[in-house]
């Protein structure tokens, strides 16, 4: 029994880290925070503020370049057959805000939205949609979404329009973060390759 025992043990070893690395995504899970409409007590306690969170995965370089390419087929290189870019890769992007919000004078009320951008040279539109995510491609789940496949707009709750730059330093995974804060918001920007979109928010007075 202990050399039976002992046997399964060894295997259980040499199988586990298989498992694992065929589980890993191709694309790593990325998490961007931050919190608004707080502020600091006298004793530099921060208070009242809300959370504001994307969820998404991080698609990688790996050595090329040009990703979004130009002219009229700018960004179709991302689509994989879908409508438009799911912000990320594998499952639909998510973005939560804890707050009401405001994007380009448009009120986003608290709450869980599906993130997409129509991508064009020069200007993006940010999309807050009403899409569920599915877990995975084969979810059977009619109002949830893998990535952008099977999104239409009747769900769009806002369309934001982005600035789109080009810069000299190329970001190898797709960075989404919070850029220019103060207490009462900022900038949502969001990077990879060559291209940085930004778009202001604030939070809804």
């Amino acid at each position: 029994m202990p050399r039976v025992l002992a046997c399964a043990c060894a295997a259980f070893l040499f199988i586990t880290p298989i498992i694992l690395e065929a589980q890993r995504l191709p694309s790593p899970r990325g998490e961007a925070e931050t919190q608004v409409g707080g502020s600091f007590d006298a004793e530099g306690r921060y208070q009242g503020g809300s959370w504001v969170t994307v969820e998404y995965g991080r698609p990688i370089l790996r050595g090329r370049d040009g990703m979004f390419g130009s002219g009229d087929g700018y960004g179709d290189g991302l689509l994989a057959g879908a409508p438009l870019w799911r912000v990320g890769a594998n499952q639909t992007t998510v973005f939560h805000t804890g707050t009401d919000l405001t994007f380009g004078g448009q009120r986003l009320s608290a709450g869980e939205y599906t993130l997409f951008a129509e991508l064009e040279e020069g200007s993006w539109t940010l999309i807050f949609s009403s899409w569920g995510v599915k877990q995975s491609p084969q979810e059977p789940n009619p109002n949830a979404l893998w990535g952008a496949y099977g999104y239409n707009d009747e769900r769009d709750v806002i369309r934001t329009d982005m600035d789109v730059q080009t810069i000299q330093r190329s970001a190898d995974q797709l960075i989404i973060t919070f850029t220019n804060m103060s207490q009462q918001g900022g900038d949502l920007t969001i990077w990879w390759d060559d291209q940085v979109a930004t778009v202001p928010f604030r939070v809804a007075s």
